[in-house]
């Protein structure tokens, strides 16, 4: 128990820990304890008295004055019970030392309650060495580099992507801070600045995360379970200052921290400057710094890919004119007179869908293989590079290890777990929660996830269905035109119809999962955010891929031939159109992620997410004068709550499965996403720096589970490509072709179109239809030839990808050496500054009559 310092020892009074803080258990809440000795909490100075308090944390409640009487029983209780629970919390808080500052705005309809909460210089000491939170020890040189930064400097090539950033944030090296060990750590003799203000906000949120505000074991306590209840409207840190710059302009030293980023990151004119990462950190945490990196390498490495698909579809543009079966087809008259597409509908003939064949032709050519293969190795490519990056980012930022040593239980996980035990790695006693009654949780959500996954298949049959009886409708027209294109405009608003049902899942069930993976029980932050990613992945991969999938990989396989069509709910199965279904393919390709992308920035842009602040409260309604006289926490709560990123990673990731599960599909795909990615940097970045209330800063070693996802995303385009190249293509059967009947493709046309008798006409007209069939209906010996050849391809094909993929991460290293070598001198210095600071005590101690580091910031030990 910390005591407070005798009056006649120094006048700063030290805080009172509640039980369950100290060393032996550190994971206990903060509870509401009266002293014996009936001494008051109270708090520490922080650095110079005379200074004002600087406010690290702002909780927000509202009030309706226009209530008064006339609210019923059942309001007025619930009202008076979230005013006991906010006063108990605030007590608890003070109890725990920090300093609590109340105001208030007032108008005659309603009240707004600001409580200003700020952290004495013994609490952050406290909580510090207690989150193991790792602090400085030696500056080093800035030695931040970007490859192509470097590969420019080589060439001699000016580099305008480069752009000097004013108060670069020294790299350091670094180690878990330990209050008795204060005198080694950089700056320490500095109270006001030696902990960072995400320092600062870090130690709040895990006080505020475990505070009680009723009995614990009925799940009171936290501050997220007050928002939830409405208690508080609102607790987030303080931005530091406007983001605006002063008239005088952008002068470095005059430039608060939002204002260096705003100048140099945030704005749209900077779209072709490097981000400034080591600022985006210092000021948000590792966390979102790490998002922001993954989002700068991934665009950098969309530029190849881009300028390569591009010019495969260029060869596919000029390969139109010049290609012999399509040039046959278009000049075929009225020679190849096609079977009806339904029952009722009549004739048609081939050369009427010259126009789909020859947009076809853009996407389906030689270039395909080589562009598939190409996209696979760069995926490859990609994931290994940015271990590297990630490894060498983890290190600088001092995170490398966090997530296997460092990362202590979640709050909420502490204080609802219903025994403890001991933790193998550290040694000290935790919350613990049984693996078998966890498992059981994890069983029943996954029968959950089964459930939804069944409703996005039930609404891909029903749009299945939409697009066969689309297709009939349009089929029966008058027009020749028209009902050739049957096939292409049921596909096309098909598309739409399941971009709109993709949405309004996607809505439903996130906020499921939310609920299912609190309920789960996981230990740690980065567990929870773990399991509730791969479920929300699960399903959004079939929610937005399973329409892709069927087209590509099922539709047109299973239709039967004339006098024996195979039937759904008793509608006759789609057929591919006359270009074949790689071009059906890249159309939902482009709907979908084009459409997504395009819906998400406009209401980024233009219709942001609601604030919680009513309209007539925002500053954006008052006079300039008004809004000018501002407080800082009053700004601050205008603006939007921040919401994480997973929307960010999640829409970032199935861009990055359209770009390579299906790119033997659309070469622009990489191209469409990297003018995506530029727009998205900087709007992710002013959403961040300008209309967002700024997020805790969070630690983190690497992007989690989504690199895992992103790998299985590679592994597995690299199979759908090659069942695309050998099943929808006509790569394998051109090839074919060429070998057995001749080597300039003519006739390919009339080689694969069966010609048949139609028995539903009582003429019994001649017509053709697309398969390899006997006249009796069975598959030919040029159909099991043309299989065995694309199976063959797929093995060929993953085979050698997957061979060149593994000897290229065999030969890149998952972290470069450098950074290993730091690591260990890292780990050296620690060791070696800690040891000799212990010998020095141990020599030094009963000769020093001066207070220790330590003694200074905690004061005598009982």
């Amino acid at each position: 128990m910390l005591r407070r310092r005798a009056p006649e020892e120094d006048s700063a009074v030290l805080i009172d820990m509640a039980p369950g803080m100290e060393k032996g258990d550190s994971y206990g809440s903060t509870a509401n304890t009266s002293q014996p000795d009936g001494h008051q909490a109270a708090t520490c100075r922080v650095g110079n008295p005379a200074k004002p308090q600087i406010a690290d944390f702002v909780l927000v409640w509202e009030e309706d004055l226009r209530l008064g009487q006339q609210q019923d029983s059942a309001t007025q209780d619930k009202r008076d019970t979230h005013r006991a629970w906010r006063e108990t919390f605030l007590d608890n808080l003070r109890v725990a030392g920090l300093h609590v500052d109340q105001h208030h705005v007032q108008d005659e309809d309603s009240a707004v309650h600001y409580i200003l909460l700020s952290a004495p210089w013994a609490v952050l000491c406290y909580y510090a060495e207690d989150l193991r939170l790792k602090l400085p020890l030696q500056e080093l040189p800035n030695q931040a580099c970007n490859w192509s930064a470097s590969l420019l400097q080589w060439l001699g090539i000016p580099n305008v992507l480069l752009e000097d950033v004013p108060d670069v944030p020294p790299e350091c090296y670094s180690c878990q801070f330990k209050v008795s060990k204060l005198s080694r750590f950089l700056r320490s003799d500095d109270q006001d600045t030696f902990f960072t203000c995400t320092n600062r906000h870090q130690i709040l949120f895990e006080i505020l995360a475990k505070t009680l505000y009723g009995h614990e074991k009925k799940g009171l306590f936290g501050i997220d379970q007050l928002l939830s209840q409405g208690v508080f409207k609102a607790a987030f840190p303080l931005h530091e200052g406007p983001f605006t710059t002063p008239p005088e302009g952008p002068w470095a030293p005059g430039l608060n921290q939002r204002q260096v980023l705003f100048q140099y990151w945030a704005r749209w004119r900077k779209w072709h400057r490097y981000q400034p990462l080591d600022h985006v950190r210092r000021y948000f945490g590792e966390k979102v710094a790490l998002y922001f990196a993954w989002l700068g390498f991934y665009t950098g490495w969309l530029l190849p890919a881009a300028v390569v698909g591009t010019l495969v579809f260029l060869v596919g543009c000029f390969m139109v004119f010049s290609d012999t079966p399509t040039q046959e087809l278009c000049s075929s008259a009225d020679s190849f007179q096609m079977c009806p597409l339904c029952l009722n509908c009549p004739f048609w003939l081939l050369s009427s869908a010259c126009a789909l064949v020859q947009a076809g032709r853009l996407f389906d050519h030689g270039g395909t293989v080589f562009f598939s293969v190409f996209m696979a190795l760069w995926a490859v490519l990609l994931l290994e590079y940015w271990k590297r990056k990630s490894a060498t980012l983890a290190y600088r930022w001092g995170c490398f290890d966090y997530e296997d040593i460092e990362e202590r239980p979640r709050p909420q996980f502490a204080a609802s777990a219903p025994t403890t035990a001991l933790n193998p790695i550290t040694g000290e006693e935790e919350p613990y929660f049984p693996k078998r009654s966890r498992m059981r949780r994890v069983l029943a959500g996954s029968v959950l996830v089964l459930m939804m996954v069944a409703v996005v298949v039930m609404c891909l049959v029903s749009i299945i269905l939409y697009r066969a009886i689309m297709a009939i409708l349009v089929s029966r027209s008058n027009n020749t035109l028209l009902a050739a294109w049957a096939s292409r405009i049921a596909s096309l608003t098909g598309s739409v119809v399941n971009l709109v049902f993709i949405l309004v899942l996607s809505k439903i069930y996130v906020a499921l999962a939310h609920i299912l993976t609190r309920w789960e029980m996981h230990r740690t932050q980065t567990r929870f955010e773990d399991a509730f990613t791969l479920k929300v992945f699960i399903f959004q991969f079939v929610n937005f891929y399973s329409s892709p999938i069927y087209i590509g990989f099922f539709k047109g396989r299973f239709v039967g031939y004339p006098g024996s069509y195979h039937t759904l709910f008793g509608v006759r199965n789609e057929e591919c159109a006359a270009g074949g279904c790689l071009i059906e393919l890249a159309q939902e390709l482009l709907v979908i992620m084009v459409g997504k992308q395009i819906i998400n920035n406009v209401q980024e842009i233009l219709v942001p997410s609601p604030s919680p602040v009513p309209t007539w409260k925002r500053g954006g309604g008052k006079p300039a004068s008004a809004a000018a006289s501002q407080t800082p926490w009053e700004a601050d709560y205008e603006l939007l709550p921040c919401e994480g990123l997973f929307d960010e990673y999640l829409e970032m990731v199935l861009q990055f499965g359209f770009v390579t599960i299906f790119v033997a599909a659309c070469p622009l795909a990489p191209l469409f996403a990297l003018l995506n990615n530029w727009v998205e940097i900087r709007l992710d970045a002013r959403k961040f720096v300008c209309e967002r209330r700024r997020p805790v800063a969070e630690r983190a070693q690497d992007v989690g589970i989504w690199f895992p996802i992103l790998a299985g995303i590679t592994h597995l385009a690299v199979i759908s490509n090659a069942l695309l190249l050998a099943f929808s293509s006509d790569s394998c059967r051109g090839t074919y072709y060429r070998w057995t009947r001749a080597g300039d493709l003519r006739g390919f046309v009339n080689f694969f179109l069966q010609k048949t008798q139609d028995p539903h006409t009582e003429s019994h007209i001649s017509c053709r239809y697309r398969a390899f069939r006997e006249d009796d209906g069975h598959y030919s010996g040029t159909y099991w030839n043309l299989l065995a050849i694309r199976l063959a391809f797929v093995i060929v094909f993953e085979h050698v990808v997957f061979s060149i993929g593994r000897i290229l991460d065999l030969l890149v290293p998952d972290i470069p050496e450098s950074v290993q070598i730091k690591v260990k001198r890292e780990y050296y210095l620690a060791k070696q500054a800690l040891a000799e600071n212990e010998a020095l005590l141990g020599t030094n101690g009963a000769k020093d009559d001066q207070p220790s580091a330590s003694e200074e910031c905690l004061g005598p030990q009982p």
